[in-house]
């Protein structure tokens, strides 16, 4: 059911945004000359997948976990697609084509070794990863690996009809900050 709702759901915001996506490529065209950024996660079962984002930070940052890079390497334009969220709308194509849900635990990098080790001590690879979850309406990141993996694991168990939608509505309405930077 969750899968059917996410199909339905992704194409129906893609093609009501894609003006919105392609101003967004041209003014990131501007900002860093290379609009969309791709990025290596842990998905479902640990097999790798290729994350889609708008770029937020200078081409030439370190591929690091968002709470390790440095603020300065976020482009004003950056810092705008990040508090609008905007920046994740990409990932709607990753749910769309089935490699992430709109909700499930947020993909971590492979080079996170903490934080797999503890979502595969509590199952949370058993799932699609999301773009929004429990963690993240409660600002809860990747800085904290156990406590991400405990929230993970408590959203995963309590999984309903109503969570599913209430997760995508509190987003929507601008709950959770996202990762924090340095």
């Amino acid at each position: 059911m969750y899968r059917f709702l996410d199909i339905v759901i992704s194409f129906v915001a893609l093609f009501f945004l894609w003006p919105l996506l392609l101003i967004v490529c041209l003014i990131g065209c501007f900002d860093t000359g290379s609009p969309v950024f791709l990025q290596k996660r842990v998905g479902k079962n640990q097999k790798l997948f290729t994350l889609i984002k708008f770029r937020t930070m200078k081409p030439d940052t370190a591929s690091v976990a968002t709470h390790l890079a440095s603020s300065s390497s976020i482009t004003k334009f950056g810092h705008f697609l990040r508090k609008s969220k905007v920046d994740e709308l990409p990932q709607l194509i990753n749910v769309l084509f089935g490699s992430m849900s709109l909700v499930g635990p947020r993909p971590c990098l492979f080079n996170q070794e903490e934080l797999i080790a503890e979502r595969q001590s509590r199952g949370v690879f058993d799932v699609l990863p999301g773009i929004t979850g429990l963690s993240q309406i409660n600002q809860i990141d990747m800085s904290t690996p156990k406590l991400l993996a405990e929230w993970d694991q408590k959203m995963i168990n309590s999984m309903s009809l109503r969570n599913y939608f209430t997760y995508i509505v509190a987003t929507g309405l601008g709950k959770g900050a996202g990762d924090r930077i340095r």
